[in-house]
């Protein structure tokens, strides 16, 4: 099932318009295809944008990985 996309009206410059179109058709998109990717890019890039992987939890037992150098210790050791 596809999910429901908001709608809505978008006033651009024509020049603008016009770049979105050539790069679109560089990139095999259509126009509207090609803006939402380029939402998406910066709104990943921002932090912005959920995270649709879902973080697993490390193994039970298992000691985080510490950079090298660095003299903590676990009150395992």
């Amino acid at each position: 099932m596809a999910s429901k996309k908001k709608n809505f009206p978008l006033r651009l410059d024509p020049s603008v318009y016009e770049a979105l179109e050539r790069w679109a058709s560089d990139e095999f998109r259509s126009v509207n295809g090609h803006m939402e990717f380029l939402l998406r890019e910066a709104l990943r890039e921002a932090g912005r944008l959920p995270s649709t992987r879902r973080r697993t939890s490390p193994e039970a037992g298992s000691k985080p990985i510490l950079p090298q150098g660095d003299s903590t210790t676990s009150a395992e050791d």
